[in-house]
């Protein structure tokens, strides 16, 4: 599999930008161009990527096309189809986003999320998004959320087959479908079967953490990887059985030393489990 985080150096220059990637041990790195992008921009990086032989894992197209404000929904459907054209164009594995809210948090909870004619909008708006885009080398993705489509591996499998489009695929992120105790403390199952249900729609994953406090009612807070009970060592052994350039992307930390303490982390427990890293 491979590995990856943001970078914190400069990244304006192709060369310097997958010389920073590789500097941080990285074999995939998130997308550094915008979708306005010059052909020749996205000629160069491309070149760049290869030669440094990484992976240009995914194109984050966060928005909420459901949104019930028209005008939200229809500036978020224009903003994913530009940023799955821009992943198209430049080799990503997938361009992603979540399905968003019908609330007026484009990431909350919201009554209405779950329910058949949400699930329903969700199909709709992403057959739209991949209809106008027609892309050929990358695909469109749903990252996993703890109160939104797709909040299970069987909702992201109900998804896949409503949705129909060849180019539809999985982003997964396992600490968003943590979202209660049991899943908590069984999550190496989960893991598990996310992979056995996913596994080959799979095109990139994000690495984080959470940890199960004390408090009433119930608190789960995302952090650090080796700061919260996620099962890594099941999360890694089931990835190291994909396709070898699926990426495991780094995020949500807040400085570049934070960064370093989750790869190194991540890293041990790979070397404990005999996998390795493109």
């Amino acid at each position: 599999m491979r590995f990856g985080g943001p970078v914190f150096a400069d990244a304006s220059d192709p060369e310097r930008w997958s010389a920073a990637v590789r500097q941080q041990g990285y074999g995939a790195a998130y997308c550094p161009l915008a979708p306005d992008a010059s052909d020749e921009a996205v000629r160069a990086f491309a070149n760049a990527a290869k030669k440094a032989n990484v992976v240009i894992a995914e194109v984050g197209a966060w928005s909420n096309p459901i949104s019930p404000n028209e005008a939200v929904r229809r500036d978020a459907l224009a903003r994913c189809q530009a940023h799955l054209a821009l992943a198209d164009r430049v080799g990503a594995r997938c361009c992603v986003n979540i399905a968003g809210s019908r609330g007026p948090q484009w990431d909350g909870p919201h009554p209405d999320n779950l329910t058949d004619a949400t699930f329903g909008l969700v199909v709709e708006t992403v057959r739209a998004i991949i209809d106008a885009v027609k892309p050929w080398r990358t695909f469109y993705t749903l990252e996993t959320m703890p109160w939104s489509f797709p909040e299970s591996p069987d909702s992201y499998l109900r998804l896949i087959q409503a949705i129909d489009r060849r180019q539809f695929a999985v982003h997964l992120d396992p600490v968003n479908l943590i979202n209660s105790p049991p899943r908590f403390l069984a999550n190496a199952e989960l893991i598990r079967e996310c992979f056995a249900k996913l596994g080959p729609h799979i095109r990139s994953c994000h690495a984080k953490d959470i940890a199960l406090s004390g408090r009433l009612t119930v608190h789960l807070d995302e952090v650090r990887p080796g700061r919260g009970g996620l099962d890594y060592a099941a999360y890694l052994e089931e990835l190291d059985r994909l396709d070898p350039d699926t990426p495991l992307m780094l995020e949500h930390l807040p400085n570049e030393g934070e960064y370093v303490l989750a790869a190194l982390h991540i890293r041990t427990v790979a070397e404990t489990k005999g996998v390795k890293f493109l």
